[in-house]
């Protein structure tokens, strides 16, 4: 008899999915390749909760906005909330545990983070994220760190075709304090142009004030992109050494990109700004054919640890490996999955014979699944009567 049930007993919430089979093979192996090229840079394994504090991600320390968290309440009343992003999450645990510690640390981790928000245009909302988090060091060095192991990442899972983009956010912050922009317009208008809302953007500026010379400079800001030529323009316009500071250190760090030998896969853009507010330097974003989203965003953050108590710089990045599958089928890149599983039978009368040979199978390191034999049914199958037929028995 088919029970007949409820839709929502089969099916699972918008923006989330099951994953078995095949294509979940495929994922391990993704996982396992992108695990692989970060503990060869040094980075040890951490694991933080999937639930935090409210205040661990709210506005002040300038992470995913209140509306697009998962919020609940547990038994004592306090606001808690499925993490959206993890590096707060690192900087927590890092600033309780390594207060004191003055060397560099370096941490890797995987696991989901979870978005909600209604506009999903195509996205999920419980994403498997991996990511490497460099903290105490503020050098060039660093940086550039970061963005050889995303490239040797990339290539590591089969990725060939891919391009690393480069952006800077103490440019944008000085042609902000060059123009006496206060706090709140700098952010709403990092909002704009990060969200490449440049009408908006101009909107904003020209409702706040803001003398006319001074507007073209920060709206030409998404105009400079490209290889490192293509910001001398940006270098004549900046009026302040925080800006100049800031191309200083994106040339150095190209120089470093080349003694890597991964400068080829990268390029820059002044106008690419994260909507995450605690990012302070560089931000970078990884982006490849058939994903129409960043598959690494990154950046470094030298004031967040400050929030949980710890004085400490740092620089880090995720990868997005739902991200990374979907462009590896798109550009159909073949990837191993485990071999298939024997299927070993038994019956009552030969249990012991066939228990040694998926003994023998296993030890071996073969995948072997070990069943009873199922009987066919006929059509007399369930009857009461003594002359109800057996099936055969196969092997």
């Amino acid at each position: 008899m088919v029970v007949l049930m409820e839709q929502n007993l089969l099916h699972t919430p918008e923006g989330v999915r099951d994953i078995y089979g095949k294509e979940y093979g495929r994922k391990l192996f993704v996982e396992k390749k992108l695990r692989e090229s970060i503990r060869l840079y040094g980075y040890e394994d951490i694991q933080t909760p999937t639930f935090e504090f409210f205040d661990v991600f709210s506005r002040e320390i300038g992470t995913t906005p209140s509306k697009e968290l998962y919020k609940f309440f547990d038994k004592e009343g306090n606001t808690l909330v499925l993490r959206p992003d993890f590096t707060p999450s690192i900087a927590r645990c890092a600033a309780k545990y390594f207060c004191e510690e003055e060397a560099t640390l370096r941490f890797g981790y995987m696991g989901n983070a979870f978005t909600n928000t209604s506009n999903l245009q195509g996205k999920l909302k419980e994403v498997t994220q991996m990511g490497v988090e460099l903290i105490g060091d503020t050098s060039v060095e660093a940086d550039a760190e970061m963005i050889s192991l995303v490239v040797r990442s990339l290539l590591n899972v089969g990725l060939e075709r891919f391009q690393v983009t480069i952006g800077e956010v103490e440019y944008f912050k000085g042609l902000c304090e060059e123009a006496g922009l206060d706090e709140e317009t700098e952010l709403d208008l990092r909002d704009c142009i990060s969200g490449k809302n440049y009408f908006a953007a101009q909107e904003l500026l020209l409702e706040r004030g803001v003398a006319e010379i001074y507007q073209e400079k920060l709206l030409k800001v998404a105009d400079w992109f490209g290889d490192l030529g293509s910001l001398t323009e940006a270098r004549q316009m900046a009026k302040n050494s925080r800006s100049l500071a800031a191309l200083d250190r994106l040339e150095k760090l190209h120089e470093i990109l080349k003694l890597y030998e991964v400068a080829d896969y990268v390029s820059f853009d002044l106008g690419m700004l994260s909507k995450y507010r605690y990012y302070t330097g560089m931000i970078f974003k990884a982006y490849t054919y058939g994903v129409g989203e960043a598959v690494v965003k990154g950046g470094r953050y030298d004031r967040l640890l400050q929030q949980f108590g710890k004085d400490a710089p740092a620089v880090g990045f995720v990868i997005v490996i739902d991200s990374i599958l979907e462009a590896l089928s798109r550009q159909g890149v073949p990837l191993p999955v485990c071999s298939e599983t024997r299927k070993i039978f038994y019956t009552e009368e030969n249990f012991r014979e066939k228990l040694a040979e998926v003994q023998k199978l296993r030890s071996q390191g073969i995948q072997a699944a070990f069943s009873p034999v199922k009987r066919e049914r006929t059509e007399t199958e369930g009857c009461s009567h003594n002359h109800c037929a057996e099936s055969d028995l196969s092997f």
